[in-house]
């Protein structure tokens, strides 16, 4: 059994892999769930067992998050019902291929599912948790947010847009009660590896971490307040000399004079 009621978890992509533990870890701690993914079998089957170890209440809601009528769907739910305190947009796809060997029909799908579906839900979510209070939007992101060098160009810009989403959310919201994160992942040991067409059993064993130590890590940055999350990252002060880098370079980006490195003085 759990401990007392927290609300309802929302959470995307729930099916297997990061989804499916975020959905165990929210429910041990408190939160009824909803699950949202295409595959109702893989769902029905999650929420009978967790419902068997914790107790909590677990609805299953299959949805293609790239139909327009089924997010629609999603996104009234997240209107409508008031137990909702956190959204994990989690749901999404990557690709390892070059830009001369990708497919752009399906480079616009990535964009539609990593960047629209995210940006709709959060959309619908967050209105109402603000009314009610507060709550907590996490996001998954990925290494590739600030490395797009490292994989497919399109799904690293995906991610960079969701990282750029959740710190404007912060920084416009956080007085109203939400907490918002982006979760870095980098290599994770599930089934993105074979949807992207490179096998994890390819990479490096030393790079590879498990969806298990992932989110475990992940939800011990957001009970420590970060709203960037790495849990990779050995050293924490490296991503705030990042962003200390960042926030240096903000007074001189609009200026009403090229630079004088240009020398059209």
């Amino acid at each position: 059994m759990t401990s007392s009621h927290k609300g309802t978890a929302l959470i995307t992509g729930a099916s297997t892999g990061i989804g499916a533990i975020y959905a165990e870890r929210l429910a041990r701690r408190g939160h009824d769930l909803i699950l949202v993914a295409r595959n109702r079998q893989r769902l029905d089957a999650l929420a009978r067992r967790l419902t068997d170890e914790t107790g909590r209440s677990i609805q299953v809601f299959a949805a293609d998050l790239n139909d327009p009528a089924e997010l629609a769907s999603v996104e009234n739910l997240l209107r409508e019902d008031r137990s909702i305190s956190v959204l994990v947009n989690n749901a999404g796809f990557g690709a390892a291929t070059p830009l001369l060997a990708s497919d752009v029909a399906r480079m616009t799908e990535m964009i539609s599912l990593n960047v629209g579906a995210l940006t709709r839900l959060t959309y619908a979510a967050v209105p109402g948790l603000v009314e009610r209070g507060g709550g907590t939007v996490i996001n998954v992101a990925s290494i590739v947010a600030v490395a797009p060098e490292l994989l497919n160009g399109v799904y690293g810009a995906t991610k960079a847009y969701v990282l750029a989403f959740t710190q404007s959310l912060q920084h416009e919201l956080a007085g109203n009660g939400l907490r918002v994160q982006a979760v870095l992942p980098g290599a994770i040991a599930t089934e993105f590896w074979d949807v992207a067409g490179h096998p994890v059993d390819q990479l490096p064993s030393a790079m590879v971490m498990s969806a298990t130590d992932l989110v475990d890590a992940a939800l011990a940055g957001l009970d420590q307040g970060e709203t960037f999350t790495v849990p990779s990252l050995p050293d924490a002060a490296d991503w705030t000399a990042y962003e200390a880098a960042r926030q240096a370079l903000l007074p001189n980006l609009s200026r009403n004079k090229p630079a004088a490195r240009y020398d059209l003085a």
